[in-house]
């Protein structure tokens, strides 16, 4: 049981420990066993120290949540703004190693799915917003990926993992296909799996 839980804590920060100079509001608590619905990863990813994660199917079906959060640029934006698409939100930090190791994997994605229509949401829920992200990106140059924000971590508080990062897959309707607890490698046979399921 505690080596399963340190599978998906290595691959993932603690949502409630970042580094000083930057809040972080959430306060889900882990969940201390892999439920039924979880499945840990079997760590084949490309970097194992980098890639952990657990993956949760305990809530597919569900519809997604209906917050407002800022688009890349300013502007207020909802999940319901794409409707029709299948979806990819993934809540990082720019504080949290696992999420930006992750992030070059989820742009190369963003570009092999967006012909069967797939987004991809980079929800950043660092609190100081625009002025910590934008630097960020302009720095990796993402080919694909854009900075959304959440500063006040609206989603953190709903989908209440306690850990970063955290993605979740919705499928054209907008219910919840998975949601994936820890950073995964977006190039693997498993988010192949998982990403086929939600555009096919």
């Amino acid at each position: 049981m505690v080596l399963l839980l340190m599978t998906g804590v290595l691959g993932a920060c603690d949502r409630q420990s970042p580094p000083s100079g930057q809040d972080n509001a959430a306060t889900a608590n882990i969940s201390a066993a892999v439920t039924p619905d979880e499945v840990p990863s079997s760590g084949s990813g490309t970097n194992d120290t980098a890639f952990k994660f657990t993956l949760d199917r305990g809530k597919a079906g569900a519809a997604a949540p209906k917050f407002v959060f800022v688009a890349p640029g300013g502007g207020d934006a909802t999940l319901q703004d794409f409707t029709g698409k299948p979806l990819l939100v993934n809540l990082w930090a720019t504080w949290c190693t696992p999420c930006v190791a992750e992030m070059p994997t989820l742009d190369a994605v963003a570009g092999q799915y967006a012909p069967q229509g797939l987004q991809v949401l980079t929800i950043s829920q660092d609190t100081q917003g625009a002025a910590q992200v934008d630097p960020f990106f302009a720095r990796r140059k993402f080919t694909h990926l854009k900075a959304w924000l959440d500063p006040e971590n609206q989603f953190g508080f709903h989908y209440a993992t306690g850990l970063l990062p955290t993605s979740v897959l919705y499928d054209a309707n907008g219910r919840e296909v998975a949601r994936v607890i820890g950073a995964m490698d977006w190039q693997g046979a498993e988010a192949k799996a998982l990403l086929d399921e939600t555009v096919g």
